[in-house]
């Protein structure tokens, strides 16, 4: 085969790796449509590692509630309110047998919002629980009613949304595509969204890959025309 032709060959095998890997891409670009669970200190917002069910959380806690359409725990959209638990909590004294747990409760934005539904605005909330209280009940002390799923993921906050459930949503076309399963990505479950994985980009191999072959087609090209030359 002559330098052109191995040149030409190792160029289509370069552009359908890259057609692979660009597609690759595009469908992992779904998200799911659900209420993430953070936990606020002085730094800001983390995402919890737990459900809210789970977490106990002492007085003086701030937790953070953000619906939103994300892939996963690093793609999450953070509450936007600041999690102050001294302003949240300036009307609410401390007493005896209880605790008192901030919430920040934030719908998310139109773009997020399910189908013919408008997002309430962000609001804050105190709740004076008992001592022994989860997240879970103090959310419910102030945000009724909650709505949950069969298989426990924390499907709405005071009513939002009317329907669905972590629903997929397509990242390109933005119309949902499937539900999520009890893996999914959910506020309510004991793990955090996306089971720790790496956020769905691309594998070290395929990009150690498609720069090889990159470099491969280059290299024939220019020895290609270095003997026409």
């Amino acid at each position: 085969m002559s330098g052109r032709g191995r040149a030409t060959t190792l160029l289509v095998v370069l552009g359908a790796v890259l057609s692979v890997f660009l597609g690759t891409g595009t469908a992992q670009a779904a998200g799911y449509r659900y209420w993430s669970f953070w936990e606020g200190s002085g730094s800001g917002w983390a995402y919890a590692t737990q459900g809210p069910s789970l977490v106990r959380p002492d007085d003086g806690s701030v937790q953070g509630f953000r619906f939103a359409v994300s892939a996963d725990s690093q793609d999450a959209a953070k509450p936007r309110r600041s999690p102050d638990f001294a302003k949240i909590c300036a009307d609410t004294p401390a007493k005896g047998g209880t605790k008192r747990v901030a919430l920040v409760i934030d719908p998310g934005t139109a773009a997020d919002a399910p189908q013919g539904e408008t997002p309430p605005p962000p609001r804050t909330a105190c709740a004076r629980v008992p001592k022994d209280a989860s997240s879970a009940e103090a959310l419910a002390a102030v945000a009724k009613p909650l709505r949950y799923g069969s298989d426990a993921l924390l499907c709405a906050i005071s009513g939002y949304p009317v329907a669905g459930c972590g629903e997929q949503v397509s990242g390109t076309t933005g119309t949902e595509s499937g539900r999520a399963t009890a893996s999914a990505p959910t506020s309510a479950s004991a793990s955090a969204p996306g089971g720790g994985g790496s956020g769905g980009g691309p594998s070290a191999g395929v990009l150690f890959g498609v720069g090889a072959v990159l470099l491969l087609g280059i290299a024939a090209v220019a020895q290609a025309r270095r003997r026409r030359g």
